[in-house]
């Protein structure tokens, strides 16, 4: 692995084009960094000199590289997962390009396992494992519904939509919640314990194709429709408090920065073009042209966001 270095941006040579990156969140192992491609993960750990202050430069080393046998499309990291304590843990569940689920489990030894979960009948867009415990797992697909499974692959539920799912996530700070993002513009937020819908965002008229709730701030969700970005304080009212043009055409994908409420980050078209946008200011600091669409994510205390390209992890530093 070669790393470019620059003052703004950074990158992580991969083996093939990268289709899915994500940062892990959680504290014990936020130095790890999964990145999904054609038919393998690469897990390996990044360490920046704002972390380390013995550092001149960005190191990236690779951990261990999983097959998955198809075209990686989404991918969510488990609490389970360390690295600073024996036995070591790493867990993470994967879509795939064949409509299933698979819940990798690795110590980095000997002991590796991966269940298949099935059950979709058409792409899964997006999967998330609950935060706290990591028991549930949770997936949207093009099938017209959200399901929720066990850490066996056991199906807990299954809510009906009434367009293609395309965002799911869960909050560690309302973790009794999960929100379910779908294309014909509805955002609705479910009771886990009852299994039931208690509350509806409404996006208007358009294609939504991406849905973020934020982790430093549970009334916050943000989504891309069309070409604009969206934005909802959940105290406040149903409807959008904010938007504003952020591709000329269709966006693909919005992240909020794990590290600021103020920072978040579209993808879209034309030109495979990531933004990242500061609301404190309304300005978009970073803007980059990429190659190819493999997703966005944020690192978990530092505003650097990775995007994925073409055999290349792009890594870019935000200013808060």
């Amino acid at each position: 692995m070669e790393q470019e270095n620059s003052t703004k941006q950074l990158s992580i040579d991969c083996k093939e084009p990268v289709t899915c990156v994500e940062f892990c969140p959680f504290e014990a192992s936020s130095h790890l960094i999964a990145i999904g491609g054609s038919m393998r993960i690469l897990i390996g750990t990044c360490v920046f000199p704002e972390e380390d202050k013995d550092l001149d430069k960005f190191e990236f080393h690779q951990v261990n590289e999983f097959h998955h046998g198809c075209r990686v499309d989404a991918l969510s990291w488990s609490p389970r997962t360390s690295l600073d304590c024996l036995p070591r843990c790493i867990r993470f569940c994967t879509a795939g390009s064949d409509f299933r689920l698979r819940l990798f489990t690795s110590d980095l030894k000997e002991d590796n396992t991966v269940q298949v979960f099935d059950g979709h009948t058409d792409y899964v867009n997006e999967v998330s494992i609950e935060p706290l415990e990591g028991d549930l797992i949770a997936s949207v697909s093009d099938d017209y519904t959200c399901r929720t499974w066990d850490q066996c692959g056991q199906q807990k539920a299954l809510f009906p939509l009434k367009s293609q799912g395309m965002s799911v996530a869960w909050n560690p700070r309302d973790p009794m919640k999960l929100m379910v993002a779908e294309k014909g513009g509805i955002i609705r937020f479910y009771d886990m314990r009852l299994e039931e819908p208690i509350m509806t965002l409404d996006a208007g008229p358009g294609m939504l194709l991406s849905a973020d709730w934020s982790w430093e701030d549970a009334a916050c969700v943000g989504a891309v429709v069309n070409g604009d970005w969206m934005i909802w304080d959940t105290t406040d009212s149903s409807q959008a408090i904010e938007s504003q043009r952020a591709h000329s055409e269709k966006a693909r994908y919005i992240r909020w920065c794990r590290s600021s409420n103020s920072l978040f980050a579209t993808l879209g078209q034309p030109n495979n073009q990531i933004k990242i946008v500061h609301l404190d200011h309304h300005q978009v600091p970073i803007s980059h042209n990429l190659p190819i669409q493999g997703g966005i994510s944020w690192h978990a205390f530092l505003p650097i966001c990775a995007a994925g390209g073409n055999r290349k992890v792009h890594l870019f530093t935000a200013e808060l």
